[in-house]
């Protein structure tokens, strides 16, 4: 759909180009420490760091800075998909939810697996020009592999109408 997808995915593998673009367009989760671990056109892994950045007073991870590494495991494949497309394709998210099952204590690492289905959600929008919505989870580990929480992000995707103004 996109040829444009891999050339994105690079941009994010880069150490310095993500982190230019993280301080420049997400100052909060550069300084927490939110980073791309790995990313291709299924899955997109992304870490936060229990640090003083990104604590909470109860000695853990502060369930926003949870969020944003979350968020990110599943916006970054949108972006992939939506970068350079023509015609172009808003996203938003629309709904967030969350579970918690133990303390983030550590570096937690989020695992969004749903890059298939998304792609075709949004090839579906740019098809139909209508918004279509999207619920991605994405499942946060601790360094021992225990589930620590579970975030269910629903994006809608729709198709930009251009502007055509029409001059007499």
């Amino acid at each position: 759909m996109n040829k444009y997808t891999d050339e994105f995915i690079k941009r994010l593998k880069h150490p310095v180009l993500f982190r230019m673009f993280l301080f420049a367009k997400i100052p909060s989760a550069y300084f927490a420490g939110v980073r791309i671990k790995n990313i291709d056109e299924k899955k997109c892994e992304v870490t936060v760091p229990f640090k003083w950045f990104s604590q909470n007073p109860f000695r853990s991870t502060y369930f926003a800075c949870l969020s944003m590494a979350a968020e990110m495991s599943t916006g970054a494949l949108a972006m992939a998909y939506i970068y350079k497309l023509d015609p172009p394709v808003s996203m938003l998210v629309v709904k967030t939810e969350a579970e918690y099952f133990k303390k983030a204590t550590g570096k937690t690492n989020f695992v969004c697996n749903d890059g298939v289905t998304m792609k075709e959600v949004i090839e579906k929008a740019v098809a139909t020009g209508e918004g279509e919505l999207f619920t991605a989870v994405s499942n946060g580990f601790n360094e021992s592999g225990e589930l620590v929480a579970k975030f269910l992000i629903t994006w809608s995707f729709k198709r930009k109408t251009k502007n055509v103004s029409h001059h007499n």
